[in-house]
């Protein structure tokens, strides 16, 4: 196999229009958008995947609640107030790592106020440290 060549059938062109529906609706815009925080290729970031790849994805998405509009939704008023409206920052007890997934870099954008909203919707209790 040549290099950045796939390693099977392409997708359908339906199931690569959906995976695009499903990442517009969380907020990218395009596959090249999503290639960091989902660790798209150079070739998936151009729209060209496998059928195990987009299904894969696709189930990705949906398991994250992306699409059924629990992705899209802010979280619902009782958590968003039962974390602190302004989180004060922490010092971080050590230097981020060079790298890192892309689920943790995504991670780090996001506010305190946002997690713990997020992680009460799934049922965990969240305590200001």
């Amino acid at each position: 196999m040549s290099f950045g060549q796939a390693s099977g059938p392409p997708a359908p062109a339906k199931q690569v229009q959906q995976l695009l529906a499903l990442l517009e609706a969380a907020g990218h815009t395009d596959f090249r958008d999503a290639r960091g925080p989902l660790g798209f290729t150079q070739r998936q970031a151009a729209g060209k995947f496998t059928r195990s790849e987009v299904e894969a994805f696709i189930e990705q998405l949906e398991a994250e609640g992306v699409g059924d509009g629990a992705g899209a939704a802010p979280p619902p008023p009782a958590a968003a107030t039962a974390a602190p409206a302004t989180p004060k920052a922490t010092p971080r007890t050590a230097a981020p790592r060079a790298g890192g997934s892309s689920t943790e870099l995504a991670l780090r954008k996001v506010s305190s106020t946002m997690l713990a909203a997020e992680l009460q919707r799934r049922g965990w209790g969240v305590v200001q440290p």
